[in-house]
């Protein structure tokens, strides 16, 4: 199973808005890619490591596939209307990590 995560650092003055990000985007990217799509988990960014301290990410989102293939063939068709909506609740850019689930 592999995991494609989608990271967005904490810039000062950028914005977030994590209802639409819950509400409206990981619906439009939960029907999109469909069956291919094995799990979908959000984090919200709470502090660093330091108490008190910002956190390095304010949000991450986490795609569960069962393979690269299955995330390549499911996102390759809908990509343009996926990307198209994140201005739609951020101004960060973001960073896309893709990893094998060990354990």
């Amino acid at each position: 199973m592999i995991k494609v995560s989608v990271l967005y650092p904490n810039r000062a003055g950028s914005k977030f808005d994590m209802s639409y990000y819950l509400g409206t985007h990981i619906k439009l990217v939960k029907d999109k890619l469909g069956t291919a799509l094995q799990g979908v988990h959000v984090d919200s960014g709470m502090s660093g490591a330091a108490p008190d301290s910002e956190p390095d990410y304010v949000a991450m989102g986490h795609l569960l596939f069962n393979s690269v293939g299955d995330f390549q063939a499911a996102f390759g068709p809908h990509a343009e209307a996926i990307m198209d909506d994140i201005p739609n609740y951020t101004d960060i850019e973001p960073q896309v990590v893709v990893s094998e689930i060990r354990c």
